[in-house]
C-alpha cells in the first residue's frame, strides 16, 4: 500500500473501496452527480485542494469527464492533479450489465493498472503513514458530538482550524485524521474551551 499525502476524489463507495485497498490517503466520494448539488463536500475539497493538494480520479466515460470538468472549474485556489484510468471495456463483477458506454469504472480496474495511473500522472508515495486514531467516538467523548453544545463547539473548532463551517462530524472525523491525533485534538478542544471561559 502506498501512502499519498494529496487527497483523492472519486465518484462512488465502491470506487473507495477500491482505492482504499492500494493507496493510504484521504479518499472523498462525490457520489456521482450529486457533487453538483453538495456545498459541504465541494467546500471541504476546497480545503483539501488548499491545503495538501486534490487529485481526482474519475471514470473514464463522459459522466466521469463532467464531474471532473466541474470539480476542476470549482476550485480556484490550491493544486489540483488529475490521474486517468485508461479506456477498459468490460463489467464490474457486482454489475448485472455494463455500464451505458462499456468502460470498467475505477471500481473496476486492476490495482495495478491504478498504480500505474499514479505514476503516469507523476504522483508518488510520500512513505509517511496517516498518524491519527480519531474515530466518531472520540468527538463524542470530547464533547464534539451528541451533546447539547456540540454543534457549537465543533463550529469553533473548524473556524478556529480554518475549515469550511458546513461539515458533518463524519466529515470532520476525516479531516482531523489527517491533521492530528486524539491526544491533540483532546488539547485543542481545552484550548478552545479556556478561550469560551476568558470571554
Amino acid at each position: 500500500m502506498i501512502k499519498i499525502d494529496q487527497a483523492i476524489i472519486v465518484e462512488g463507495k465502491y470506487d473507495k473501496i477500491k482505492l482504499s485497498s492500494v493507496v493510504e490517503a484521504v479518499i472523498i466520494v462525490t457520489n456521482g452527480f450529486r457533487i453538483f448539488k453538495d456545498k459541504e463536500k465541494l467546500e471541504l475539497i476546497r480545503y483539501y485542494a488548499g491545503r495538501t493538494g486534490v487529485i481526482i480520479l474519475t471514470d473514464s466515460d463522459s459522466a466521469g469527464r463532467r464531474i471532473r470538468g466541474y470539480i476542476k472549474g470549482a476550485i480556484k485556489e490550491g493544486s489540483v492533479k488529475n490521474v486517468f484510468i485508461p479506456d477498459i471495456f468490460g463489467k464490474e463483477k457486482r454489475k448485472e450489465k455494463p455500464s451505458a458506454e462499456g468502460k470498467l469504472g475505477v471500481e473496476g480496474i486492476d490495482k495495478e493498472i491504478l498504480i500505474e495511473a499514479f505514476e503516469k500522472a507523476g504522483i508518488s508515495a510520500s512513505g509517511g503513514s496517516v498518524p491519527s486514531d480519531i474515530t466518531k467516538q472520540t468527538l463524542f467523548e470530547l464533547g464534539l458530538s451528541g451533546g447539547s453544545r456540540s454543534s457549537e463547539k465543533r463550529q469553533q473548532l473548524q473556524k478556529k482550524l480554518g475549515l469550511p463551517s458546513l461539515m458533518s462530524a463524519s466529515a470532520l472525523v476525516e479531516v482531523l485524521r489527517t491533521m492530528t491525533d486524539s491526544a491533540g485534538l483532546a488539547v485543542m478542544v481545552k484550548e478552545l474551551e479556556e478561550e469560551s471561559n476568558d470571554i
